[in-house]
């Protein structure tokens, strides 16, 4: 799934929410800590990461690729 961003970066547990991966911030914030969420094939446990067009994103199977709107 691709999702476009219409800001430089995106916050990861805003792009979580965004892409219908989780339903509240409190999972994306739960899911993040449990090491549950790869960024670009990394485990990443900042919910707070800056992604930017070109990151990817790896949670329960769905990847996302951040790309500019």
């Amino acid at each position: 799934m691709i999702v476009p961003i219409h800001t430089p970066f995106i916050k990861l547990d805003s792009l979580l929410k965004l892409a219908d991966l989780v339903s509240s911030g409190g999972e994306a914030k739960s899911a993040v800590q449990a090491g549950l969420v790869r960024v670009n094939d990394e485990v990443c446990t900042m919910r707070g990461k800056k992604l930017v067009p070109g990151d990817r994103v790896t949670f329960m199977g769905q990847i996302v690729e951040i790309a500019e709107a």
